[in-house]
């Protein structure tokens, strides 16, 4: 007899949670890279995050009467994925503000996963960034690594925000603020920012440690590379067309972790190809005119937020035809 049933008909053993684990073991490099940095303030930060977020999401739940979700890992990724856009310096409740705003705000006022429009952890930095700029824009590296990475003349500048010995955390610019002439400084060599030895946000400065987890989700299939790949080339070579130097631009800031971790979310990026690549141009177009032009000197955050609102029309455009049908302009 033929069977006829709703769809979908192909269906995948994996499970959300199966996804989001990979998703945590490919962050672990950047966890520790993050502690070598910075230091334990950095798991600090971590840690109240990944809290906060679980906790609001289980909050959430009660309050609308679901059944629980905190099972499925996607509140961790989220306070991860959030505190690894944030500087060591930052004071802790702020880290607990950024994750209820990304997981009540930006993911369960919404319906929770899958309804979502942005990316939650984009959101709850964003938030953060608007809202506490100075201590959002704090960059800080631990004492020990300003002076293996700073000028002599740089590492007499620094000004210390904790003292505990060898593991104070000094002010130290981050390398685009420093081309883009907002701040006095030396940019690092680029073995020191393939690294990530130098100031930032505690998850985004070690090229290597999240280019190991890229290619853990690469190996696993959780991600391809048609949005990491459009995004990095894009951004870099509109970077270097317009004097800026490649490299520094392809090593510093977010792009890495935001093309790799961020615009590969599954719920807020197109689902074609060809939908995919154009996301890609377009979060590149975006970094590329935040960081040569705008105000600010990174700008992938709000590059694939913008991209985020735009996903549902870039699906609609690039939907495929179906079998014996013709495509419609809408």
């Amino acid at each position: 007899m033929l069977r006829v049933s709703a769809s979908p008909h192909i269906r995948s053993p994996r499970t959300t949670r199966a996804i989001m684990l990979d998703v945590i073991i490919a962050l672990i490099p950047a966890m520790f890279a993050a502690f070598f940095i910075f230091g334990p303030r950095s798991l600090a930060i971590i840690a109240v995050s990944v809290a906060a977020s679980v906790l609001t999401e289980a909050l959430c739940n009660l309050a609308m009467k679901r059944d629980q979700s905190i099972g499925d890992l996607t509140a961790v990724v989220t306070g991860l994925l959030l505190a690894y856009g944030l500087p060591a310096s930052l004071p802790l409740w702020m880290a607990a503000l950024g994750a209820i705003v990304a997981i009540g705000a930006a993911k369960m006022l919404f319906g929770g996963l899958g309804d979502n429009f942005a990316n939650p952890a984009i959101t709850g930095r964003i938030f953060l960034a608007v809202s506490f700029g100075s201590s959002m824009s704090n960059s800080v590296v631990l004492g020990r690594v300003a002076k293996t990475g700073l000028s002599p003349d740089l590492i007499g500048q620094a000004t210390a925000l904790t003292n505990a010995g060898d593991m104070d955390l000094v002010s130290q610019a981050t390398p685009l603020a420093v081309a883009r002439e907002m701040v006095e400084g030396d940019i690092p060599d680029s073995l020191t920012l393939f690294l990530g030895n130098h100031a930032g946000m505690i998850g985004e400065v070690s090229v290597l440690a999240l280019l190991i987890g890229a290619l853990w989700l690469l190996l696993r299939g959780v991600i391809d590379l048609w949005i990491p790949s459009t995004m990095i080339v894009s951004t870099v070579l509109l970077c270097w067309v317009a004097g800026g130097d490649p490299l520094m631009h392809l090593m510093s800031g977010g792009l890495i972790i935001g093309a790799f971790f961020m615009a590969t979310d599954y719920v807020t990026s197109p689902i074609t190809a060809k939908g995919k690549i154009i996301f890609g141009i377009g979060c590149g177009l975006l970094t590329f005119l935040m960081r040569m032009y705008s105000g600010m000197p990174e700008g992938v955050s709000f590059a694939i937020l913008i991209m985020n609102i735009l996903t549902p029309h870039i699906n609609n455009w690039t939907k495929p035809v179906t079998m014996g049908g013709e495509a419609h302009a809408s």
